[in-house]
């Protein structure tokens, strides 16, 4: 027979051990949510080691450094899921529409890239994902890029989360290099004092139609934000406020097709016109059906 005092220990361990879970995924939550606001950012990326058959020819890519400015909109803000939405401004007249992150707690839904324009669906097991936070970055258009599940770290004073994930080519090589077809991205955003910082160690990869994969090259990457007043965003955030309904609506539809859980292949252009440059070309007050209809073209 189970003794009283022994019961209220197993009661009372049970209890803390609930109660570090809540506290530890509340800091989960405040480092995600203060990477968004207003930022000045620098664009870091060098190519450091090759690994080509003919290394007289083979032209690594050319180190890049940028900077800009970015807005990054919280859109959705519930225990279970935060969506932030990165706007680059131009100027006060041309905001872009930058990358998305979701994140979700203790998902089991994946969509991982593979080669192309085709993501494999995975179901991850619920004991693997106790406790860790999924990822999932979308391009402008709001399709699938890439997606890692990991534990956010808070330990001796770093704030940091870090994953691999495979991933297409990124834009600033999409027409310059053809040489490799998958990237694997090896992703750390560590929260800092003066904002937070994205950083990258990645594999350039030859993927061919068996899943064999064949390491071309590699890079680094480091992405600097740096926050800064919220007025100085305040173009972009005007923009939103302007364009939020349509891509609701988009995100709405890319949604229905990722409940599908099914492996998903795109179209790279239709009518020689790539997705996003036809969402782009839409006016805000565009209906539901015919952003709809804009991306059924591309489902395959």
């Amino acid at each position: 027979m189970i003794s009283k005092s022994l019961f209220l220990s197993a009661a009372m361990a049970l209890t803390c051990g609930l109660g570090f879970s809540q506290d530890k995924k509340q800091q989960d939550i405040k480092s995600i949510k203060s990477m968004c606001g207003c930022y000045e950012v620098k664009f870091n990326f060098t190519e450091t080691f090759s690994y080509p058959k003919d290394s007289l020819t083979y032209k690594p890519s050319e180190t890049k450094h940028e900077a800009a400015l970015e807005w990054v909109q919280l859109l959705e803000d519930t225990p279970n899921k935060i969506v932030m939405q990165h706007l680059l401004i131009v100027s006060d007249d041309m905001i872009i529409k930058h990358w998305r992150q979701d994140w979700l707690y203790e998902n089991t839904d994946l969509y991982s890239f593979d080669k192309g324009n085709s993501w494999k669906y995975k179901k991850l097991d619920k004991k693997a994902v106790k406790g860790q936070w999924t990822q999932k970055v979308y391009q402008v258009d709001d399709s699938p890029r890439y997606e890692g599940s990991s534990t956010w770290v808070h330990v001796d004073g770093q704030d940091y989360w870090a994953n691999v994930a495979d991933a297409p080519l990124p834009r600033r090589e999409q027409t310059k290099r053809n040489d490799y077809n998958v990237l694997k991205r090896r992703n750390i955003h560590e929260i800092t004092a003066t904002g937070w910082n994205h950083e990258q160690d990645n594999d350039k990869l030859v993927r061919d139609d068996a899943g064999k994969d064949v390491l071309l090259a590699q890079e680094k990457g480091f992405d600097v934000y740096t926050k800064v007043p919220d007025i100085k965003c305040q173009a972009a955030q005007k923009w939103w406020a302007a364009n939020n309904v349509l891509w609701k609506n988009v995100r709405d539809k890319w949604q229905t097709l990722f409940d599908r859980h099914q492996d998903l292949n795109l179209e790279a252009k239709v009518e020689r016109k790539a997705l996003y440059s036809l969402l782009f070309d839409l006016k805000p007050d565009t209906a539901k059906a015919e952003t709809d209809k804009i991306i059924d073209k591309f489902v395959k």
